[in-house]
Formats: structure tokens, C-alpha cells, sequence
């Protein structure tokens, strides 16, 4: 059987953040299982583990599930310290311009990457429904927000090259010598463009620093990667008990004790709901245990940036 400290990585291989896990495993030498979900709804295995959550990637460990990369960066970090992604003394500036890059850069490459060309691209070995099942789904994930048009996508792109190639001009990694969770966050919106849809990646060839970078980057590679199924991962849930969990301080500022049944979504993009018991509000993350009838008892992480918490409406 699995043990508890198997790390599981649900993912699909053009995910843009997949990517960027991928990459932080293989930095980090983590050994990891590879767990290949749809790329659009529906996911009955993945959101038998989250709840709800249907974003790409999810980690799993054992009984515990987390969310997002932000808070899966943090796990891997605390699940093999060095090489660090958050090296001392910049590492307040790494976490910042990671946020902005997986928002501001990742949202305006995708609305460039995404254009017609690309999405024929993308799908170009594809069902003739594929791209249109995507481009339905894809509206339904972002329901409400706001998105650019190509042309202001493609401008302010090449803004942002042109910004992080000077940075790179005279340095390896955005920060210094060595790459930092930063680098990370850069990159994945890039890899999407260069190598997913590379029919547009000529925009990159006007800044030769960022794909020397982008080089030095890929050359860190996925590390050792062993295949497996959902029904698999499940399974290993439903064998384990969620980790126990730290005395953090309870940060309160939502009013809700813990214990309380709540909610929780991503703020903008992907809002579908995790509803269970709230067991840590901590500095960094929420906790929710729920039981699912496949899965068992598990503990479902999110870091509390980006989103929203509040107290579930009665069943």
C-alpha cells in the first residue's frame, strides 16, 4: 500500500500550473505519482478528494488534499527544505512577484496563448468537439471576469518580456544565482506559449535572455515520476487518516469558530465550492475536513490568498 508520505500529483500534461508542480518536484528531487485527470469537467474522482474543487493540479498525500500551487509550493517546501524556493534574503520579494505572476502574467498570457491559432493548435490531434467542449468549459470556470481581448494580451505581453528579460540580463534566475519560487511562477505561463502553443512563440524571440532562462528552467526537469490511476489515489485516501494537524494560532477574521460547516472557493477563477468542517485557519491556510463515501475522512487544504471563506448554507 501507499504510505501516508507518497506524494500524488493530479494534473494533466498541458496544464500551464501542472507545469510549474511538475517543475518544483523535480527541483525539490521528490518522487511523486503521477494521477492524470480531465482536462474539463466532469472530474468525479478529483472532486471525490476535494469536495468540490476542480482546478489543475491538486497534491495529495495520504488523506490530505491541497489546492492550488501557491500552498503546494509551501508543502514541498516543508516536505523537503533544500534546495529552498523561498531563499533568504529576497524571499518576501519572491512570494510577491509569484503572486503577480500567477495572476497578472499568467492571465494575460493565456489570453494571448488562446487566441484561435493557438486553441487550433491545442488542439489540433483532437476530437472536432474538443476545443468547443474547452471553450464551454472555460467560460463557466471564469463567469463573471473579466478578459482581455488578443491584441491588448499580446501588447502588454511583450511589456512583460521585455521587463523580465532586462532583470535577467545579468543574472541566471529572476532573484540571483539560484532559482526561487519566483522562477516558477515565470515560467509556466511562458512554457504554455513556447511549447503548447508554439505557433505563437515567435513573441518570445525578441528577448534571447528569457529563453536562455526558459532553458535553464526546463533543464531542472519532473524527476522521478511513477504512473497512476484515480481509482488508485482513492484508495489510498480512504487507507489513510489526514496528518495531524500543527498548533498554529487561529487567525479569525471571518467570525466562524472552529467546527463551524463553511464554504470555500477560489475568488475569480474556478468558483465552485468545498463545503465541510472547519478544523485550521492559520497565517497561511484553511483546513476543511469532510467525508466523502469513496475517499473517507480527509483533510481539504487552501492557501488564503485568493480565496473566499464564509459559513455554508444549511443542507
Amino acid at each position: 500500500m501507499t504510505t501516508p508520505a507518497t506524494v500524488i500529483l493530479h494534473h494533466y500534461p498541458s496544464s500551464p500550473f501542472s507545469e510549474k508542480a511538475r517543475l518544483m518536484l523535480g527541483y525539490k528531487g521528490i518522487p511523486w505519482k503521477s494521477v492524470v485527470i480531465p482536462m474539463v469537467n466532469p472530474k468525479p474522482d478529483l472532486v471525490a478528494l476535494t469536495g468540490g474543487y476542480r482546478k489543475t493540479p491538486v497534491l495529495q498525500i495520504g488523506a490530505d488534499i491541497y489546492c492550488d500551487t501557491a500552498l503546494i509550493a509551501d508543502v514541498l517546501e516543508h516536505l523537503q527544505p533544500l534546495p529552498t524556493l523561498y531563499p533568504e534574503p529576497s524571499k518576501g520579494m519572491a512570494r510577491i512577484l509569484a503572486q503577480w505572476a500567477d495572476t497578472t502574467l499568467f492571465w494575460t498570457s493565456m489570453a494571448f496563448n488562446l487566441q484561435p491559432r493557438g486553441l487550433a493548435q491545442l488542439f489540433e490531434h483532437a476530437p472536432p468537439e474538443a476545443a468547443r467542449t474547452f471553450a464551454q468549459d472555460r467560460k463557466a470556470m471564469s463567469a463573471g471576469m473579466a478578459r482581455q481581448q488578443p491584441p491588448d494580451a499580446a501588447a502588454a505581453y511583450k511589456s512583460y518580456l521585455r521587463r523580465l528579460s532586462d532583470v535577467l540580463d545579468d543574472r541566471p534566475f529572476i532573484l540571483g544565482d539560484v532559482p526561487c519560487i519566483t522562477d516558477f511562477a515565470m515560467y509556466h505561463p511562458l512554457w504554455f506559449t513556447r511549447v503548447r502553443t508554439s505557433v505563437l512563440a515567435g513573441l518570445l524571440d525578441a528577448t534571447p535572455a528569457v529563453l536562455d532562462w526558459m532553458d535553464r528552467m526546463a533543464a531542472i526537469g519532473h524527476g522521478t515520476m511513477e504512473k497512476s490511476s484515480a481509482l488508485q489515489a482513492i484508495e489510498v485516501a480512504a487507507a489513510c487518516a489526514p496528518a495531524a494537524l500543527h498548533d498554529d494560532i487561529f487567525q479569525d477574521e471571518h467570525g466562524l469558530a472552529l467546527g463551524s460547516q463553511v464554504m470555500i472557493n477560489a475568488e475569480i477563477f474556478g468558483l465552485e465550492p468545498t463545503r465541510g468542517e472547519l478544523v485550521a485557519a492559520t497565517r497561511m491556510h484553511y483546513t476543511l475536513r469532510r467525508l466523502d463515501e469513496r475517499a473517507g475522512m480527509v483533510h481539504v487544504h487552501f492557501p488564503r490568498i485568493g480565496y473566499s471563506l464564509k459559513a455554508a448554507d444549511p443542507a
